[in-house]
């Protein structure tokens, strides 16, 4: 006994949109993993910028440290 108010559902269109769900929450997912990479992309090349920038500062730092014992020492020197 059927109503003429009531759907009758196809159990293929019904597994088709249930399909069709699936793909799309997929997509979205591959989505934000694709954006989540991309700024560990961003965050380990700003990594390894500041990295050389430290390096290339730390080396500068330590001439200079020898620059300024020379220094020291011509002046020390020089004040005998």
């Amino acid at each position: 006994m059927t109503h003429e108010n009531e759907s009758k559902v196809d159990p293929k269109e019904n597994r088709n949109s249930g399909i069709s769900l699936f793909i799309e929450q997929h997509k979205k997912q591959i989505w934000e993993y694709q954006q989540k990479e991309s700024e560990w992309i961003k965050t380990e090349n700003l990594n390894e910028g500041y990295k050389k920038i430290i390096d290339e500062l730390s080396t500068k730092i330590i001439e200079q440290e020898k620059i300024i014992k020379l220094l020291e020492k011509e002046l020390e020197d020089k004040n005998k």
